[in-house]
């Protein structure tokens, strides 16, 4: 971990300009992604207007440099933004999360003057969404394993293969497309190919039917004989894999802040259902078993909430955030299991309809644990970090 000394600058105040991302993703959140955020879930539908909104408040590309139409916010804001966003609709926040994250991200710091313009300007406006396209039937945790192929043709690839649970993969118009060249050099011979929906030969699958995030648009990939450019390569021949794995770890946080939001907003539910609901002639936030279990809930989203803010911090300081970010997704995800399960609890039967949300958030809880890095391979890489000294 940092040296004690390095976090010496840390202060708890948030500035005006991260309380204003705050605050309007809140206002958003309850105002227009709340009133119909159960139908979506039920129909398994798509935010695409609320989506278009995000984009034009610039929460699209919140951490991109505005001379790339971005918003040039810091990592905390994002934090911020993502937590509000996520106590209402974590499919809606989830598509905030990857196009900031992991595309956004990925072209600003790897990719080219040329690919920045084409490519990154749109998505950072919101004019377009972009997808990630890294897991694989046989390939999930295992990245080394791809069989996806990228064959060097000269002036192209030509793409192969298959790419499973894609965030966005209906509605993107731009794919990062993780891809095998040279299968004898292991990590170090694969590449990272931008893709754009309509190239002969990308094929969209059918949409998962899924236990959470079910507004979220998550699909299988298909890719035959695609010829991709040259141009459309990001970084040196063989970088795709450190380019997947740079990206991820600053993915861990923005899944870390939507599993805290998770958390949160199924804390904020409990707890004003406990005031209202009585029992016994009281109500029953006045009884020690649920008392307790508001007590416990509050304390872990806390901690939750620092590990976040910590981990963003480091990034925006440009200090390692590998093992900081690792922390912050296994923990929040896990907070966001419990959390959401005692919600349930504290709701009684009515927790176990829709109608009180607390049920909904338990679903898409379970996947934080497991989407952009398993808890599993959380720790692997926090032990590796712990190992090190």
């Amino acid at each position: 971990m940092q040296d004690t000394a390095t976090l010496a600058g840390l202060n708890f105040e948030l500035s005006e300009e991260q309380l204003a991302a705050r605050d309007a993703a809140r206002d958003f959140a309850q105002n227009v992604l709340k009133p119909g955020v159960i139908d979506r879930d039920r129909e398994q539908r798509f935010p695409a207007e609320e989506i278009k909104q995000l984009g034009e408040l610039g929460f699209l590309g919140m951490m991109v440099d505005p001379k790339y139409g971005g918003g040039g916010m810091d990592t905390i804001s994002y934090v911020l933004v993502m937590e509000e966003l996520s106590k209402v609709d974590a499919s809606a926040s989830v598509v905030v999360s990857v196009n900031n994250s992991l595309v956004c991200y990925g072209l600003e710091n790897y990719g080219t003057e040329e690919q920045k313009q084409k490519y990154l300007v749109p998505l950072a406006k919101g004019e377009k969404i972009g997808a990630f396209c890294l897991s694989e039937p046989e390939a999930g945790s295992d990245a080394t394993s791809q069989r996806t192929t990228a064959i060097d043709m000269g002036d192209h690839y030509l793409l192969n293969g298959t790419k499973n649970w894609i965030t966005n993969g209906g509605t993107a118009s731009t794919y990062l497309v993780i891809a095998q060249t040279d299968a004898a050099k292991g990590h170090k011979g694969i590449n990272c190919l931008i893709v754009e929906k309509g190239m002969p030969g990308f094929v969209v699958g059918a949409k998962e039917d899924k236990l959470g995030i079910r507004g979220s648009d998550t699909h299988t990939l298909m890719f035959q004989d695609v010829k991709v450019p040259k141009e459309n390569r990001i970084g040196e021949d063989g970088f795709g894999f450190t380019f997947a794995m740079k990206t991820l770890s600053g993915g861990r946080i923005g899944i870390a802040s939507q599993a805290l939001g998770i958390a949160s907003g199924a804390y904020e539910l409990a707890l004003a259902y406990s005031k209202e609901r009585k029992a016994f002639g009281k109500a029953i936030s006045e009884h020690q078993a649920i008392a307790f279990k508001l007590a416990d809930m509050a304390t872990e989203i806390e901690a939750a909430r620092l590990l976040c803010l910590k981990a963003a911090w480091l990034k925006d300081q440009h200090l390692n955030y590998d093992q900081a970010s690792a922390m912050a997704k296994v923990f929040a995800s896990e907070v966001a299991m419990k959390t959401t399960v005692e919600a349930v609890q504290i709701h009684g039967g009515y927790g176990f309809v829709k109608e009180y949300h607390v049920e909904r958030l338990m679903r898409d809880a379970k996947i934080t644990q497991i989407y952009e890095g398993t808890s599993e391979v959380q720790r692997i890489v926090i032990s590796r970090g712990v190992l090190k000294g």
